[in-house]
């Protein structure tokens, strides 16, 4: 099993939005096809391979999708922490990816992966387990 690359640090140098916000060793030609948040952040929301059970939505910086590209585990940006993280280190709860595709704005990323374990923080599967009623008129 590959282990995670140590931290890549350095203040940003493009103006926000425009590129990453830390360095990294993303692939130029892929960090081009990409549309950042002024964090420097694209949404990676993330499913089951096999199923197709979306088990959870979080966030990339150029770094972590090289990471998550180069390892095959799943390498996240926290916002709360401003770290890089890579999904079961401390809870066992590992993400093997199995593909990455990158929608047609370039502004999101679909992470298709083996969840051994929980998504969840909480301890759900996924971390869409809360359903909220729906009263719109029926579909026919």
């Amino acid at each position: 099993m590959p282990v995670p690359d140590a931290p890549v640090t350095g203040a940003p140098t493009d103006p926000p939005g425009s590129g990453p916000a830390r360095p990294s060793r993303l692939d130029p030609a892929i960090a081009a096809r990409l549309r950042r948040t002024a964090d420097g952040l694209v949404a990676a929301v993330v499913r089951q391979h096999d199923s197709g059970e979306v088990l959870m939505v979080a966030w990339m910086d150029d770094e972590a999708l090289h990471r998550t590209l180069t390892t095959g585990r799943a390498t996240y940006w926290s916002r709360s922490r401003r770290e890089y993280w890579v999904k079961g280190a401390t809870s066992g709860h590992h993400q093997y990816v199995r593909s990455v595709a990158l929608d047609c704005d370039g502004d999101a990323l679909l992470v298709s992966v083996d969840q051994v374990g929980a998504a969840c923080h909480t301890g759900h599967r996924t971390c869409f387990f809360d359903e909220l009623p729906v009263s719109g008129p029926e579909t026919p």
